[in-house]
């Protein structure tokens, strides 16, 4: 039997023990009780899909669960988010996608699966990346004025690949800026267009930084701009639209997401799971390497953010004159 030397010592450490773990952990002790599902609306392979990926193995020994990645692609996203809001609002369903399209499917789909600012809570933010405009690496066009003039050449018989709605946004923004009346091909997948956009089939296309930049290292494609107002400390040498007299500011970002009924305990434990390994050298050089800035917000600025551009996408539409799918 313990001394009561030896039990004060040991209530001592135990105590010491607790005072060292975070709020959230102790406050809901339960969390998770189960695997937690990772959703990513992104075939395998794919850029997100590896973003998805990374963050669960990293997480998974903070957690101390097993992390299952589901793909759930289709439908610009719509097919997951539908997905996650439909799950229990327990934390163990968490989408890792753009919040940025997830505040955009309200207004770029006519019957959006769900009312984001009623049901999506943002529980971490990941990183913040642009889209760019890209050519293939034979075409003749070797800067973003030179396409511009050869496609208003063109006219209606010049065209451009979507398959995202980001994509499609910023193709109709670049449209109406400078007078091209390329026709839109709308693709279901990243990768086909790209096919086409290599064939020769378009003229031009546009993709994410995570898509483009293997590509372009690759030497297949060619970047003439990017989406985002100011330039990304990843990518410092692409010139954004707006210094090439094309404004625009449509910038993307990831973050971790789950229902809005999710305790704000559990919210803010996997804030801190995603913050965690946001914040290393690792995940900073990783970012990089893809075009991303890493970004780690408070829960409440990214929830902010969320309904923000909930208004900036309707913005984007009526500007744009794009008509919801």
């Amino acid at each position: 039997m313990k001394t009561r030397r030896e039990f004060m010592a040991t209530a001592s450490s135990a105590a010491a023990g607790l005072a060292g773990l975070s709020v959230p952990a102790f406050a809901q002790q339960g969390y998770p009780s189960e695997d937690l599902h990772f959703v990513c609306s992104f075939p395998p392979g794919t850029g997100p899909d590896l973003i998805t990926r990374y963050f669960a193995e990293r997480i998974r020994p903070l957690a101390n669960r097993n992390i299952i990645v589901e793909n759930r692609p289709g439908q610009r996203g719509i097919l997951a988010l539908g997905h996650v809001v439909r799950a229990k609002p327990d934390g163990h369903t968490i989408f890792v996608h753009a919040g940025s399209a997830v505040a955009a499917s309200m207004s770029v789909f006519k019957n959006p699966p769900t009312d984001v600012a009623k049901t999506v809570q943002v529980a971490a933010t990941i990183s913040r990346l642009g889209f760019m405009l890209i050519v293939a690496a034979t075409s003749p066009y070797q800067t973003l004025a030179e396409l511009t003039k050869a496609m208003k050449e063109k006219g209606t018989k010049a065209t451009y690949a979507s398959s995202t709605q980001d994509g499609l946004v910023m193709g109709e923004l670049y449209k109406a800026a400078t007078g091209v009346q390329a026709v839109e091909v709308p693709y279901k997948q990243v990768a086909d267009s790209l096919n086409d956009l290599l064939g020769g089939q378009v003229d031009y296309t546009f993709g994410s930084t995570i898509f483009s930049l293997p590509l372009a290292k690759a030497g297949r494609i060619r970047i003439l701009g990017i989406s985002t107002g100011t330039r990304l400390e990843s990518v410092p040498d692409v010139p954004t639209m707006t210094e090439q007299g094309v404004p625009m500011d449509l910038t993307s970002w990831f973050a971790a997401m789950v229902h809005k009924d999710t305790p704000r305990p559990v919210v803010e434990q996997i804030h801190q799971w995603f913050s965690q390994v946001v914040k290393t050298e690792e995940s900073k050089k990783f970012f990089n390497n893809i075009g991303n800035d890493t970004l780690d917000l408070s829960i409440d600025k990214a929830q902010a953010d969320l309904l923000k551009e909930i208004d900036n996408w309707r913005e984007y539409v009526r500007v744009a004159k794009i008509q919801p799918e």
